[in-house]
C-alpha cells in the first residue's frame, strides 16, 4: 500500500541556514573571527555582495551603528532583540529571505551553524572546538593562527581522508582568492527557456510554429540556447506538451493565467538552483550574436541581466538571464499583486545591457508585423 502524501513534491533550492553560499568560521575567539571576516570582505567587495552573521553577548543596548567596509548586510543576534532591530524568534526561513540578495554570507560559527566550515587552529578554543565536532559537517578549509603548524589529532580523525586547503591566518589575500575560486566554481548553471506557451490571439496562428529560419521559431531559439546552456526547455501550456515532438523537453505552466511571469516561475519551481536564459518566441531577429552578448554580459551578482529595450528604455524581461535569487523576488511581487516580469527588474539591482543590434528585440505579434519581418529576413 502506497503511503499517502499530504503535500506536493517540490524541488527545494540548495539553501543553507542563511544562503546558498555560506561559510562558518569556528575554532577561534569571536574577535578573531570578525577581524578575518571583515578583512576578507574588503578584498572581495568589488566582486561580491557579502553578508555577515554574528551574535553579541556584551549586553550593550545601543551598539555603535554602521556597516564595516566590504560588508553589504549585517545581522547580529543580540541574545534577545535582533539587530535589524527585531523582537521575537528568527529561524532559517527568515534568514534566507533576508540574505537572498547577497552573494555569500560569512558566519560566526561559535554561535551559528552553516553548510560549510572554515576551522581555526587556535589553542584558546581547542577544548571548545572538540566539543563542537558535530557542527563540522563539511570542513572547507583550515586556518593556522600564529605559532601553529599542526592540525589537532581529533580534527584530523574527524576529517578522515578528506583533504582541505590550509592557510596561515595572516594570508588574507590567499584566503580571499580561494573563496573567490569557490564562488566561481559554484556559479549557477545556465538553463535555457523558450517562451512558447502563449495563445497568439493577435497573430491568429501559433507564433512558436512560424518559420523564419527554416524551422519552427521555438525550435530555432532552443537550438541557439543549447549551444550555451547546460539544458534547454520549451515553456508551454499543458496540452501543448503532448502535441510537440521537437526533441526538447518541456515545462508546462504551473502558475496558470500569468503569461510569461508564470512561465518563468514554473521553470524556477522545477530547477530553483539554475539561472534561466529566457527568450520569447516572438523575436525573429534575435540570433546567435545577440545571445552571445547577453551571456557574456551576465552579472551573476545581480538579480538578472537584461537588455535595455530600445522602444521604451525599460529592461526587457523576455530576453534576459534570471539568477536563482530572482525566484523568491518574483514570488514576492506576485504576492503583492504584480504579474508583469518587467516590474521586478525595474525595482531591483540588475545588469542592464545596451543591445548592439536594437532590431534584435523587435517582437512580432500581428499579421502585418509578420509580413514585414519575413521580408527583412528574406532580404538579408
Amino acid at each position: 500500500m502506497m503511503k499517502h502524501k499530504k503535500h506536493s513534491s517540490l524541488s527545494r533550492p540548495a539553501l543553507g541556514q542563511f544562503h546558498r553560499h555560506e561559510w562558518a568560521f569556528i575554532g577561534a575567539p569571536c574577535g578573531s573571527i570578525k577581524k578575518l571576516a571583515f578583512a576578507l570582505s574588503e578584498h572581495l567587495q568589488d566582486r561580491y555582495k557579502i553578508g555577515y552573521v554574528d551574535a553579541d553577548h556584551s549586553g550593550e543596548q545601543n551598539p555603535e551603528p554602521g556597516i564595516p567596509a566590504g560588508i553589504q548586510q549585517v545581522y547580529t543576534d543580540k541574545i534577545g532583540p535582533h539587530r535589524l532591530d527585531f523582537l521575537g524568534e528568527w529561524n532559517p526561513h527568515h534568514h534566507r529571505q533576508w540574505f537572498n540578495l547577497q552573494d555569500l554570507v560569512l558566519v560566526n560559527g561559535n554561535h551559528f551553524t552553516a553548510q560549510r566550515q572554515i576551522v581555526f587552529i587556535d589553542p584558546r578554543k581547542e577544548a571548545s572546538l572538540q566539543k563542537k565536532l558535530d557542527r563540522l559537517t563539511d570542513v572547507a578549509a583550515i586556518i593556522l593562527t600564529a605559532g601553529q603548524s599542526e592540525i589537532y589529532p581529533f580534527l584530523q580523525a574527524h576529517l578522515g581522508e578528506k583533504q582541505v586547503p590550509v592557510f596561515q591566518e595572516n594570508d588574507v589575500t590567499g584566503i580571499a582568492s580561494w573563496l573567490d575560486a569557490a564562488m566561481l566554481a559554484e556559479r549557477a548553471p545556465l538553463y535555457g527557456l523558450v517562451l512558447a506557451g502563449g495563445k497568439s490571439l493577435r497573430m491568429g496562428q501559433d507564433k512558436g510554429a512560424i518559420s523564419y529560419h527554416g524551422k519552427p521559431q521555438r525550435e530555432y531559439l532552443a537550438e541557439l540556447l543549447s549551444g550555451l546552456c547546460e539544458k534547454t526547455f520549451l515553456s508551454c501550456r499543458s496540452e501543448q506538451a503532448e502535441e510537440w515532438h521537437s526533441g526538447f523537453p518541456t515545462i508546462a505552466d504551473a502558475f496558470l493565467g500569468l503569461g510569461p511571469f508564470g512561465a518563468i516561475l514554473s521553470a524556477f519551481q522545477q530547477h530553483p538552483d539554475a539561472a534561466w536564459v529566457v527568450l520569447a518566441c516572438d523575436l525573429p531577429h534575435f540570433g546567435a550574436q545577440h545571445l552571445q552578448q547577453l551571456v557574456q554580459g551576465r552579472n551573476a551578482s545581480k538579480l538578472a541581466t537584461s537588455f535595455r529595450s530600445p522602444f521604451d528604455q525599460f529592461p526587457e524581461p523576455l530576453a534576459a538571464i534570471w539568477e536563482p535569487r530572482a525566484y523568491p523576488v518574483l514570488l514576492q511581487f506576485l504576492a503583492q499583486g504584480y504579474s508583469c516580469p518587467r516590474k521586478p527588474l525595474i525595482n531591483s539591482d540588475i545588469a542592464l545591457l545596451e543591445p548592439e543590434d536594437p532590431q534584435s528585440l523587435d517582437n512580432v505579434n500581428l499579421p502585418e508585423e509578420l509580413e514585414v519581418a519575413l521580408g527583412r529576413i528574406g532580404n538579408r
